[in-house]
């Protein structure tokens, strides 16, 4: 029991160390969560709360878009945007495609955090090019929070799993028949993808390897 509770403390203190850090402002969860779609304000606080985020986002304004099959960003626009928003003193957390070149210009011209889509927004799809992402997380020194298309709480520990620093989960979590039980579902797995990305995976083999030992083989 005294070893349980030293291994529990220890634990805690590692999660503490760990907080996603944006702009000179530290969170504990990597769970970001929209506030949109719900049935309910009543829904929408029990969601959050059952979430354990510590950040949400709020729509202020819609604006006309000419691509609404997909609602990409318009990252031409995004760019300038983002220079022109930091040099007014913003704290720019972007959201953008999955293109590492476009994504490095955005972490140039100052973004806080890069944000690149999984899938078109509101899909479900999940993550649909792991390669993208990946070469995004490896290049940049901001936090990379992977905003738009996830569909369930298993897509949200595979980009935990590929070394994201958070995801952000509106639609995946207001649309299920079940909300505030898909929040708690979305916390789970955003713990247990980065606590896995932390512990660093097994190599994959192509052949099998015998969990048991060699010595005292009959």
């Amino acid at each position: 029991m005294i070893k349980l509770k030293l291994f529990t403390l220890l634990e805690e203190v590692n999660l503490k160390k760990d907080n996603l850090k944006i702009a000179g402002k530290s969170i504990k969860s990597r769970l970001i969560v929209g506030t949109g779609k719900y049935k309910s304000f009543t829904e929408t606080a029990k969601a959050i709360e059952a979430s354990g985020a510590d950040m949400v986002t709020v729509a202020v304004r819609r604006v006309n878009i000419l691509d609404k099959k997909t609602l990409y960003p318009n990252m031409i626009e995004t760019i300038k945007s983002t220079k022109i928003l930091v040099k007014e003193g913003f704290k720019v957390m972007v959201y953008c495609t999955d293109d590492p070149l476009l994504a490095k210009k955005l972490e140039d011209n100052g973004a806080s955090a890069i944000m690149p889509l999984a899938s078109p927004i509101g899909s479900g799809l999940g993550l649909q090019n792991k390669i993208n992402i990946s070469l995004i997380i490896k290049q940049s020194k901001v936090p990379v929070i992977v905003d738009a298309g996830i569909g369930t709480a298993s897509d949200a520990t595979i980009a935990m799993e590929l070394g994201c620093d958070g995801v952000l989960i509106n639609s995946a979590i207001a649309k299920a028949k079940k909300p505030i039980l898909m929040a708690k579902a979305f916390k789970d797995a955003v713990i247990a993808g980065r606590n896995s990305f932390l512990a660093e995976r097994m190599e994959k083999n192509y052949f099998a390897s015998a969990s048991s030992p060699n010595k005292g083989l009959i």
